[in-house]
């Protein structure tokens, strides 16, 4: 489970991708989501695939060093038709994953569904409904462009719930442990 420190979480939330990979940074405190910083790293079409994953790995470290957050939150592949296209998100997933393990930071990985399911409360949620729930639940003017980074929030807003449901849960099992312990 994620460190919280001082009553508060720092999570990012990254959308990978190998042209356009968002990223979204929120604090969790006292229940109430503050965004802290999101965007999208982009990467020229034109390059060879090596460079531009050494561009996502070079950026992601920065954003991670720049924000400091306690985990990071990656929405898992989903595979689609297109079978190049899985593959080079897959490659930027991985160089995603490789940023923040080398940052000593814990991953969790949720699917698009739980997304959903973790911020509008439904896991067949369009991708309009999950952005005006970022929007609202972020108290923004507008929806965050481009929707990369909006989608990334998701992912951190997703995992920050998912927190409290965790917390709930190791609560819940403590107290069961208690009463077996009494009944000996």
């Amino acid at each position: 489970m994620a460190t919280v420190v001082s009553g508060s979480s720092v999570i990012l939330g990254l959308d990978p991708g190998s042209g356009l990979m968002g990223y979204g940074v929120v604090e969790l405190q006292a229940g109430k989501f503050r965004p802290v910083d999101f965007g999208a790293v982009s990467t020229p079409a034109g390059w060879p695939l090596a460079r531009r994953l050494l561009l996502l790995y070079q950026e992601l470290c920065g954003i991670i060093a720049r924000t400091d957050p306690q985990c990071v939150a990656v929405e898992s592949l989903f595979f689609n038709v297109n079978a190049r296209t899985a593959l080079a998100v897959g490659q930027a997933r991985g160089v995603a994953l490789l940023s923040c393990a080398q940052s000593n930071r814990e991953v969790f990985e949720y699917t698009p569904q739980q997304v959903k399911q973790g911020v509008v409360g439904y896991g067949r949620a369009d991708k309009r409904q999950v952005q005006e729930m970022v929007r609202l639940l972020l108290k923004l003017d507008k929806i965050p462009r481009p929707d990369d980074a909006a989608d990334a929030l998701a992912v951190a807003i997703c995992h920050a719930n998912s927190l409290g449901f965790r917390g709930r849960l190791a609560a819940a099992e403590a107290r069961g442990k208690r009463q077996t312990e009494r009944r000996r």
